[in-house]
């Protein structure tokens, strides 16, 4: 689906919620609806969906709301606290929930505490909403928060808008793993605003052109990160390149592989990690320097280090040869000497065998005499 492209009425008044607990007991839910399922009971309920669910029950693990319109997302939504207390059942904790999706439901807002009572939670998906305001605390209480998905999700273009935005929400958390994809950023987010133990950063679908050393040595700093940039117009010069080009020395395979060249045109769906300085229009007085951290094509590597294996055996060849050479000695002393006495037993053998006194042929003449 397009990014801000309005659901269909259909769809928004589903409010689709799907909770993937214990096998219920009753028979399927017919949609539109949404579906709690316990061990006991099923409920299945038409309506349209304009705020959080009460009344999940307390062992719920998965829960997926799609297609709603939540946009604003207050202290405790989906543990109740939005009721107020007196105004309706009350609020209490979802200790089991680990997975939360919340794609295309139109949210705008985070405030402070928006996940509290979910103390699981490992697995966020907000991806496919229009984000423009981040408390700093939406996210407090979520210490078990693994996997934060905000693919399509975000109304910030740079680096400044999205530190704005994510001010102090992401530094507390442990997160692992980030996807950022798909908000047509030009710049990565500052290292500043991620979380230390960041892992994974998915950028990829992005407008991202060139990348700042800055951001790129933050990130270095913070256990360098696996990052996905597949999917960018990057643009091939040496200015823009590299930072990039230092970055994908100590990179993966899976991060090179998929990056392209956008520009210049001479340059155009040219792999990344192919690129030679002298491509990019580096000055001379930095080829050199260049041409030590330029990336090594994969075929030239393989070969390498190929070379390297050869190397180490011959090596150990040699050393078990050295190692033993007494004793190779003695066995080719010994083959030596069967090769002589055999030789000797065979030509002894000849010459008998040639001697014409030892033949047949002379007890025939006596005879005739």
């Amino acid at each position: 689906m397009a990014r801000g492209r309005p659901l269909s009425a259909a769809v928004v008044a589903a409010g689709l919620v799907l909770l993937a607990l214990l096998v219920p007991s009753g028979g399927p839910c017919a949609a539109p609806c949404f579906c709690f399922a316990t061990p006991d009971t099923l409920q299945c309920r038409l309506g349209r969906l304009l705020e959080p669910p009460a009344d999940v029950p307390a062992a719920a693990r998965n829960l997926s709301i799609a297609g709603a319109r939540l946009p604003v997302l207050r202290a405790a939504a989906f543990a109740g606290g939005w009721l107020g207390g007196s105004a309706g059942p009350t609020a209490r904790p979802l200790p089991a929930l680990t997975l939360l999706l919340l794609t295309h439901d139109a949210i705008e807002a985070l405030e402070e505490a928006a996940f509290a009572g979910l103390p699981a939670l490992a697995t966020l998906d907000l991806s496919h909403n229009r984000l423009r305001d981040v408390a700093p605390g939406a996210f407090a209480g979520c210490a078990h928060l693994r996997t934060l998905r905000l693919n399509q999700a975000l109304e910030a273009r740079d680096a400044a808008g999205l530190a704005r935005l994510l001010d102090g929400a992401l530094t507390n958390l442990s997160l692992a793993r980030l996807e950022l994809a798909g908000n047509r950023l030009r710049e990565l987010p500052p290292a500043a605003a991620l979380p230390p133990a960041l892992r994974h950063l998915d950028a990829r679908n992005n407008s991202l052109q060139a990348l700042d050393a800055a951001q790129l040595d933050g990130l270095a700093a913070r256990g360098r990160p696996r990052l996905l940039l597949a999917a960018n117009p990057l643009r091939c010069d040496c200015a823009a390149l590299r930072p990039l080009l230092a970055w994908l020395r100590n990179a993966s395979e899976a991060e090179r592989a998929p990056l392209r060249c956008a520009a210049p045109r001479a340059l155009q769906g040219r792999p990344v990690a192919r690129l030679r300085p002298s491509q990019l229009g580096c000055p001379d007085d930095e080829d050199e320097d260049e041409e030590q951290g330029a990336l090594s094509p994969p075929e030239t590597a393989s070969y390498v280090f190929f070379g390297i294996v050869l190397a180490l055996i011959g090596l150990v060849f040699l050393m078990v040869l050295y190692l033993n050479r007494k004793g190779i000695k003695r066995w080719l002393n010994n083959l030596r000497e069967a090769c002589r006495d055999q030789m000797e037993g065979y030509h002894y053998r000849y010459e008998q065998d040639c001697d014409p006194r030892r033949g047949g042929g002379g007890g025939g003449g006596s005879g005739d005499l």
